[in-house]
């Protein structure tokens, strides 16, 4: 499977990214930066966690300006596989690759620690090395990973068996729990939590080996 990780200006999890998919696959991943008009032939972009231009505006809203999007639209659009991770996922519903918005934690706060998550669906390149109904533990660190959509695309994620990840323990007020979705095709995959920080048990755990090794076998 063929990797690559946009780089926008403060990414802080890139990096995180592109050793956990080099640690699964032996092979080296692509950095791609933002301002690149063209990716390279890959199978899979990943839209790393981070505060990209600094979180100005909104999350995401900056980044989703850059002229690498226009390349991430178009691979999406002929089915290639497309993963957003926390800032990465607030890029996407920028972008409308994914439907609702990223508001700020019902808090008020920054949120940074382990949670709970019940796998929803494996019928997806994404999930399919999990069980439906699975409990994973994954870490989150977001400051507005509260998602939100009107009844009727929540209703329209539900029946689609796009909503991939549930909170157990909801941290930041997200409409049904909800921590994942897919889009319509099941090829775009947004997430709040990190699975790139849990692939070693030296870092605290292997939950999000199973994301990875689903793409690796669906992807190669």
């Amino acid at each position: 499977m063929k990797s690559a990780v946009i780089v926008f200006p403060a990414s802080n999890c890139d990096r995180d990214a592109a050793t956990a998919l080099e640690q699964m696959t032996g092979t080296k991943t692509l950095m791609v930066w933002h301002q690149d008009s063209d990716l390279p032939e890959v199978d899979l972009v990943v839209l790393p966690g981070g505060f990209s231009y600094g979180d100005y505006l909104r999350c995401g809203a900056m980044a989703n300006q850059s002229k690498i999007m226009g390349a991430i639209k178009a691979h999406a659009g002929r089915g290639g596989a497309v993963l957003g991770i926390c800032n990465g996922f607030q890029v996407l519903t920028e972008s409308g690759l994914l439907p609702g918005a990223l508001m700020r934690n019902a808090g008020l706060k920054f949120i940074c620690k382990q949670v709970g998550l019940s796998v929803e669906e494996t019928q997806s390149a994404f999930t399919r090395k999990y069980d439906k109904g699975q409990t994973i533990s994954l870490p989150v660190a977001h400051g507005e990973g509260n998602y939100y959509a009107d009844d009727a695309t929540l209703d329209r994620l539900e029946g689609d068996g796009r909503v991939m990840f549930r909170y157990q323990d909801n941290p930041n007020g997200s409409a049904r729990n909800i921590a994942g979705i897919l889009n319509e095709k099941r090829n775009v995959l947004g997430l709040m939590p990190h699975p790139e920080r849990v692939v070693d048990p030296l870092t605290g755990g292997t939950d999000g080996r199973g994301l990875f090794q689903s793409l690796i076998e669906t992807l190669s």
